[in-house]
């Protein structure tokens, strides 16, 4: 379903544009997938009732890890992005080794609903389960049919070193790949779409295996807005060693979310 012929013909300006975006390394691809089947598989999407972990730095999220069994459509598309051939357009583009995590943890099929936000934050750094997995890449494939700008969550990218940041609106058909870092702090504003009608895209990650841990493991790294109240602060505060003491005592809840 992903047009990796196009991908690969352009390779050596794709790297430049990702090597060179600001304000950090991200690519936009606009018809990535073929045109038909994305249709096909967008009139399959069903209404989803699992709602995100993203505690109160999110509103109105839900999400399916393992979409592929919705249809075989999906599972061309969950195989077309945990490929080879995707493996080795990313670690050219990036000029690092890069691969998809097969079993997807964390990712998957999202929809936000009604009034739905993300807070910015910068993700979790070490994959749950494989502890040397550092986390280096988002693949966010938007399924937005008909979107307008004032239908609002364009994805909001911000370098939390020098305060740049970007706007980056989510069509149809449209993936981002951007780099994840300490730094790359990404989300998106409550949302204003029509009745029954969703903000929707595909979220995968990609990693490098590394032989050491070159910064500290940590969970998602919240940013609530200045204007957020008190208690909201202290929680992205203190929610790391939280969730850490959850994970000694009751395992990971992403490496669970099959």
């Amino acid at each position: 379903m992903i047009k990796f012929d196009f991908l690969e013909a352009n390779k050596e300006k794709f790297r430049t544009e990702y090597l060179a975006a600001q304000p950090f390394p991200h690519l936009i691809l606009d018809g990535i997938c073929e045109e038909e089947k994305l249709e096909k598989l967008y009139e399959q999407i069903p209404e989803l009732d699992n709602k995100s972990r993203d505690y109160m730095f999110a509103n109105n999220k839900f999400e399916k890890s393992n979409y592929k069994v919705i249809g075989p459509l999906f599972e061309e598309l969950y195989n077309d992005l945990q490929s080879e051939r995707m493996n080795k357009f990313l670690t050219f583009i990036a000029a690092e080794d890069i691969f998809v995590d097969p079993k997807n943890h964390g990712g998957g099929l999202h929809q936000g609903k009604k009034n739905s936000f993300l807070d910015m934050h910068a993700d979790f750094n070490y994959h749950p389960i494989h502890q040397m997995w550092f986390r280096n890449l988002n693949l966010l494939l938007y399924l937005n049919k008909d979107w307008k700008p004032e239908y609002g969550g364009q994805l909001k990218l911000e370098d939390a070193r020098s305060g740049k940041k970007k706007v980056v609106d989510v069509p149809f058909n449209r993936l981002v790949i951007q780099q994840t870092r300490t730094w790359t702090l990404h989300g998106y504003d409550m949302t204003n779409f029509p009745e029954k009608v969703y903000r929707t895209s595909i979220a995968t990650y990609a990693y490098t295996e590394h032989k050491l841990h070159i910064e500290k493991p940590r969970s998602t790294d919240w940013k609530p807005k200045d204007d957020a109240s008190v208690g909201k602060k202290l929680v992205a505060k203190y929610l790391d060693s939280a969730i850490k003491l959850k994970h000694k005592l009751f395992g990971s809840g992403t490496a669970k979310n099959q």
